[in-house]
């Protein structure tokens, strides 16, 4: 009889209810992370359920042509001679694709993080209902993290410029366009539309370019794998909410899915030590990264783009900065905190390199794998510049 109990097997009592044998069969074999799901959602997140138009044949070929010019500044001012990459101008449907794909292993690594019970034990199963409900959880699991994660990519491809807005890299490296983003943006803020297409395209060059140094791709990879790697899960959060369902309302499902809807029930309490170790180099980087890329757009787009890159630069900044609670569960999964403090730490870093040793002050950055700032060099850029032998 104690084989038959929740105190025996919680997963085959779970299956045995009539109400849940098709859907735990349906959820079986489906890896740490439902891939399935999570290309749905992000395509219904991109699309919004409708049908895309592919990117007009002329739209691909301004970007090409601006890309040109842009690239010859980026790389005038970054000292390269390497030949220009080919941009491609992508719906909001295939970056939220291409997305996806490029961080399958980040979203991987940590949906297999968030299914290992702390300490490797699982969750009581002395009560029936919260055995019952930890079984539920478990199988639900991935199918929820591929909810959540495309959704997530969804809402970023509704307004992402192309690949760099989050400064992760990727391998290969692309320089990805959304005009229709692009474009959105530029008639909201009433900016010329080839001034707008031209700044984002040097951004995404600029971007593109960094991510090319070894050390630093390397080095930001790196400090984001360990993050999504670091979560631990609090293994009765979602069985708890789950627990608190009303089976007899009048749409269970729809209750279901309002309780499984909620990031924070999803991930639980996932802050692990090892995050909070890890986020101070996570954050410098971070802030690195986006003040340098911000500091060759700046320089590009005074050349090509002329009296209204400030103003462009101040538009897309503002945007930046402000999150949405979509943006905040982006934070919480990859670790990439792009907020003001983050934003003006990164530029005050690379600006004091620069008022204290010109504009070359930065090269030891691309050229030197020990370059790499500090928490505290971040915040004091000239201890930076002296651990590299520039006196001031």
């Amino acid at each position: 009889m104690a084989d038959d109990t929740p105190e025996g097997r919680p997963d085959d009592f779970f299956s045995s209810l009539p109400m849940f044998g098709d859907l735990a069969k349906a959820l079986q074999n489906q890896g740490p992370l439902n891939w399935d799901a999570a290309r749905q959602f992000a395509q219904l997140g991109a699309t919004g359920g409708a049908s895309e138009p592919n990117v007009d044949p002329s739209v691909r070929l301004a970007f090409v042509d601006l890309a040109r010019i842009a690239w010859y500044h980026v790389a005038d001012v970054l000292g390269l001679d390497t030949p220009a990459p080919e941009p491609q101008a992508v719906t909001r449907g295939q970056w939220a694709n291409g997305t996806l794909e490029a961080y399958r292993h980040l979203f991987t690594e940590m949906a297999t993080a968030l299914g290992t019970p702390p300490g490797g034990e699982e969750p009581d199963s002395s009560d029936p209902m919260m055995a019952m409900m930890a079984g539920l959880s478990k199988m639900m699991a991935p199918a929820m993290l591929g909810m959540a994660v495309g959704s997530m990519v969804g809402h970023l491809a509704t307004r992402a410029f192309g690949t760099h807005d989050l400064p992760i890299p990727r391998r290969p490296g692309t320089v990805t366009l959304v005009p229709a983003n692009i474009d959105r943006f530029a008639k909201d803020w009433e900016i010329p539309q080839d001034e707008m297409r031209l700044w984002v395209v040097a951004h995404e060059l600029a971007g593109y370019a960094l991510f090319e140094v070894d050390h630093l791709r390397d080095a930001l990879s790196e400090l984001v794998r360990q993050h999504v790697g670091a979560f631990r899960p609090d293994p009765n959060a979602v069985a708890e909410r789950l627990g608190s369902l009303d089976l007899q309302a009048a749409d269970p499902m729809a209750a279901l899915q309002q309780a499984l809807g909620d990031p924070e029930v999803l991930l639980g309490a996932v802050t692990s030590p090892a995050q909070l170790e890890l986020r101070p180099r996570l954050d410098a980087l971070v802030a690195v990264v986006v003040g340098f890329t911000d500091w060759i757009v700046d320089a590009v787009a005074v050349r090509v783009v002329g009296g209204d890159a400030l103003r462009i630069a101040e538009a897309v900044r503002r945007r930046r900065v402000e999150t949405s609670p979509a943006d905040s569960f982006v934070e919480r999964l990859l670790g990439i905190r792009l907020g003001e403090a983050q934003v003006a730490r990164g530029k005050a870093f690379v600006q004091g390199v620069v008022d204290r040793a010109g504009d070359h002050g930065l090269r030891p950055l691309l050229e030197r794998p020990e370059a790499i700032p500090t928490p505290a060099e971040v915040d004091a850029p000239g201890l930076w510049l002296a651990r590299l032998g520039h006196d001031d």
